[in-house]
């Protein structure tokens, strides 16, 4: 992949820079809060070169990427203002309902975290394995490091949580911290349980706050209300030291009196509710949780559950939640190793190969469940059979994690000796071994071999007739105003002036080029004919604007099929000229054309004949 054309097509395509209110990344999308989703152009962004395709969901215009996407933000972000917090107007997008917003705020709150939690989770989850198997112990300094380099992120979450958040509500990321800071400072820590508190005589219950979650996001939604309005109404001389000053007064009792209780009950609820759920009836969570992680990921929440993980594991110190994801995780990478097993066509392999790599390592099923599994339907739904049966054997084992991990087969170590490891390993085989089979023996409906009709193609004698593929008024490729056509330099053909905005196939075809701007569309005739068809001249630099376009590259359209849409006066009105060129680019292989069109004509009426060279050597 080409990070930076990846970044610039994803950009153009989403609309701009100009239509962009915020972008983050989580571990395999970008996720765009767009201004106007109206404009972005998802046939063009999803044509894009490493882009693994599109999803609306939460709020956000989730750009699906795969493992690269770190590398892809960092270049978008080179080009543009945009990164993490996104741009200053935040505070002026249109609100959805409060689901949407809730899954928004929390992508935002907690994916720059992600994969310091999850790498650091994973060295816990080592250094427990490490203990469990005897080969380390737990009364040596050597455990001392590795414990609090593994454990030091999770503890103080609150701390790294008031950067994000204070990044998203727009308030002092440094007052932020100095409130986390002051909720588990060392002198604050011992007094939980203490009875008799008193804050200026108001009685309060102190609470732990490692780990937590909740008092943090709120307090800091508070301060950036309250430095809003002290900033507006304080002396200018004084207002920068006496803000945070007032903040940070006011903040940290709220959450010792108030939030922090509250948060408490809460959490504890939750935690009591999973485990009740996961002790009366495991099978039903674990089957839960293992079906339904794959539904979530496909409408990129699944990472608005991250809170629950973390509040699970701040009541409890384990997270029985975690346990059957492992099971919904690896029956994907399963069920696309059984599509890699059995499938013939080689574009199916060659994709299936590293998905299947991809899911079992890491965890990141973006690429099978996009790419492979959803498009073939029987691959995701053998899957899920997988994952329902292997998460709730797992949950019946009562198998949890004590480390927050990206479920994946690295991350296996996090629950090792966390309860019945016989009910773990069926789990997690039952969860490979399903969907593998059902996908290698049932199979699935196999897509046509399409790498040959990609090939470079060879002359076969037959002459091409093309079609026309917009309704207008044929005029002489020589009435082109651009030289590089006129001259026919980019090769021979007609130019059209048209009369409505619609662009339809000129002949059965595979697409060669779908360029993410819609301003033209290359399309390969099985015989080896490759028409350019050019909507305007320098339309290019519309940057996508009033395109429309329908197909992708590589997707095969019968004579016909509706291919782009343009709105015409809105080009015209920009001062761009809408001469359509149509022309030959492979004039080695159709050196000559006859029978052309001149006049009005309509869409699917004869254009012209690509003559090939083995007919004009025969003439």
């Amino acid at each position: 992949m080409d990070y930076s054309k990846t970044a610039a097509g994803v950009l153009q395509g989403v609309g701009g820079e100009e239509n962009v209110r915020s972008l983050v990344h989580c571990a395999t999308r970008l996720r765009f809060v767009l201004k106007d989703e109206s404009r972005a152009d998802s046939a063009a962004v999803k044509a894009v070169p490493g882009v693994v395709t599109v999803a609306q969901a939460g709020g956000q215009y989730q750009v699906v990427i795969g493992n690269d996407v770190p590398d892809v933000y960092a270049e978008i972000g080179k080009m543009t203002k945009l990164g993490a917090g996104g741009d200053d107007n935040a505070d002026d997008a249109p609100k959805g309902n409060l689901f949407n917003r809730f899954i928004s705020m929390i992508s935002a709150i907690f994916t720059p975290l992600l994969w310091a939690l999850a790498g650091t989770g994973l060295l816990k989850a080592f250094l427990a394995a490490a203990v469990t198997f005897g080969w380390i112990g737990t009364d040596n300094s050597t455990y001392a490091v590795l414990n609090a380099l593994s454990d030091g992120l999770i503890n103080f979450l609150p701390m790294a949580l008031a950067f994000t958040a204070a990044r998203h509500f727009k308030a002092n990321e440094f007052t932020a911290f100095a409130i986390a800071a002051a909720l588990l400072y060392p002198t604050i820590t011992p007094l939980v349980g203490v009875e008799g508190l008193t804050f200026f005589g108001i009685p309060f219950t102190m609470v732990t706050y490692v780990s937590s979650v909740i008092p943090i996001i709120v307090i800091v939604w508070l301060q950036s209300h309250a430095e809003k309005f002290l900033y507006a109404k304080l002396p200018g001389a004084v207002r920068r030291f006496v803000t945070p000053m007032i903040v940070v007064l006011l903040a940290v009792p709220i959450v010792f009196v108030v939030i922090g209780p509250i948060s408490a009950i809460l959490s504890g609820a939750l935690g009591n509710g999973i485990g009740w759920v996961f002790e009366n009836a495991p099978w039903a969570g674990g089957a839960i949780m293992g079906g339904f992680w794959q539904v979530f990921v496909i409408f990129g929440l699944h990472w608005g559950l991250v809170p629950l993980f973390t509040l699970e594991y701040q009541t409890t110190g384990q997270i029985l939640l975690i346990g059957p994801v492992f099971a919904a995780v690896l029956a994907q990478a399963a069920a696309v190793a059984g599509v890699w097993v059995r499938a013939r066509n080689k574009n199916l392999k060659s994709l299936a190969a590293p998905a299947t790599l991809s899911g079992f390592l890491a965890g990141i099923t973006e690429p099978a469940i996009y790419g492979i599994n959803l498009p073939l339907k029987r691959p995701f739904a053998f899957g899920i059979v997988g994952g329902v049966i292997g998460g709730a054997i797992i949950a019946m084992g009562g198998v949890f994690s004590t480390a927050f991990v990206v479920p994946s087969g690295l991350a296996l170590p996090a629950l090792f000796g966390n309860g019945n490891m016989v009910m773990l390993i069926i789990g997690l085989a039952a969860a490979i071994v399903i969907p593998f089979l059902l996908t290698a023996i049932v199979g699935f409906t196999e897509p046509e071999e399409d790498a040959a009709p990609a090939a470079a193609p060879a002359a076969s004698g037959n002459d091409v007739v093309v079609l026309s593929p917009v309704d207008g008024t044929v005029v002489p490729l020589s009435e082109t105003p651009d030289a590089a056509f006129a001259e026919g330099s980019l090769g021979d053909g007609v130019a059209i002036k048209p009369r409505s905005g619609a662009v339809y196939a000129p002949f059965d075809a595979v697409v060669a080029a779908a360029f993410p701007t819609g301003h033209a569309i290359g399309l390969r005739h099985a015989d080896g004919a490759e028409v350019l068809i050019h909507i305007g001249i320098d339309t290019v630099k519309l940057a996508g604007a009033h395109f429309d376009v329908k197909v992708t590259t590589g997707q095969e359209v019968k004579a016909g099929d509706l291919l782009v849409e343009f709105d015409g006066d809105a080009i015209e009105r920009a001062g761009y000229d809408l001469t359509t060129p149509v022309i030959v680019t492979n004039g080695e292989l159709y050196p000559g054309l006859a029978s052309r069109a001149s006049g009005p004509i309509g869409h699917g009426e004869p254009l012209f004949t690509a003559v090939s060279v083995e007919s004009t050597l025969t003439a």
